[in-house]
C-alpha cells in the first residue's frame, strides 16, 4: 500500500503505514526515514520512526512545504534493504525471584510452567522495532504468542530500571525507573540508556536483541561492574 500523509498542526507531518508488527513494514518506516533526513530539508527538526510509521517534526517558519511535500509522495518509491546489517545484543536478564514479580502471573496465564515461560522468552531473537516512551525503551517483537499476556489490570507507580516486561506480543526492558504496567517477568542490570555514555542509547530500531537467562549472584556481579565503570 502507499503511505499515508496527514499533518498534526503546522510543525508535525505524520507517515502511516498499515498498522503491524511487521518486519518489513518496519524496513520500509527506517528506509523512508533515512530517505527525508538525506534531503536535509531546512525547517525539518527530526524523524522520529515508530513500528509502522514515522513523524517528521518541523519548524514551521523556515519549512519549505513544498519541497517537504513532495519528499513525502515519493516514500513509496524507495527501495529498502530487507538483509540490512543490524547490531544484535544479548541482554543478561535475571527471572528469578524479585527480579520477575509477574513471571507467575504469566505462567497461570499462558497455562505454562515459569520454567517454560522463560526458555519460550528468551528463546527468540527479538527485532527492535522502535524506541519510545522512555529514553531508550526498545519496543521489541514478537513475543511467542503462547506467553503473550496482556498488560496488568492495574499498572504499578515504580517499577525498577532494567525491568523486563511483557506486554501482548511486544516485549522491552524499562531503561529508567518509571511507572508501567506491563507484566515484568524479569530485570537485566545493563544499562539501556546512560547519559554517561556514547552513544547513551544502547539499541536502534532495526537492531537484533536476544535475552540471556542469569541467576542472581551473576546479576549482582555485572550489576557491580556497571557501576564500577562509571566511577
Amino acid at each position: 500500500m502507499r503511505p499515508r500523509i496527514s499533518r498534526l498542526g503546522e510543525e508535525t507531518w505524520v507517515v502511516e503505514l498499515e498498522p503491524s508488527l511487521d518486519p518489513q513494514t518496519n524496513d520500509r518506516v527506517l528506509a523512508m526515514a533515512r530517505a527525508i533526513d538525506r534531503q536535509k530539508l531546512a525547517g525539518v527538526l527530526d524523524i522520529v520512526p515508530a513500528i509502522a510509521s514515522l513523524a517528521v517534526h518541523v519548524e514551521a517558519d523556515l519549512i519549505d512545504e513544498a519541497a517537504l511535500s513532495a519528499t513525502l509522495e515519493h516514500l513509496a518509491d524507495v527501495p529498502f534493504e530487507e538483509k540490512a546489517q543490524r547490531a544484535s545484543h544479548d541482554v543478561p536478564v535475571c527471572y528469578e525471584g524479585a527480579h520477575a514479580p509477574d513471571l507467575h502471573a504469566v505462567a497461570h496465564w499462558s497455562g505454562c510452567s515459569t520454567s517454560e515461560v522463560i526458555a519460550r522468552h528468551s528463546g527468540i531473537e527479538y527485532r527492535v522495532f522502535m524506541i519510545g516512551f522512555l529514553p531508550g525503551f526498545a519496543y521489541l517483537g514478537a513475543v511467542d504468542d503462547r506467553i503473550a499476556a496482556p498488560r496488568r489490570a492495574v499498572p504499578r507507580l515504580k517499577v525498577p530500571a532494567g525491568s523486563v516486561g511483557i506486554a501482548g506480543r511486544q516485549t522491552g526492558v524499562y531503561p529508567l525507573e518509571s511507572p508501567g504496567g506491563w507484566q515484568i517477568v524479569g530485570r537485566t542490570p545493563i544499562g539501556m540508556f546512560d547519559p554517561r555514555r556514547e552513544p547513551p542509547v544502547r539499541m536502534q530500531a532495526g537492531d537484533r536483541v536476544r535475552f540471556v537467562p542469569i541467576d542472581p549472584s551473576e546479576f549482582a556481579r555485572l550489576a557491580a561492574s556497571q557501576e564500577e565503570a562509571f566511577r
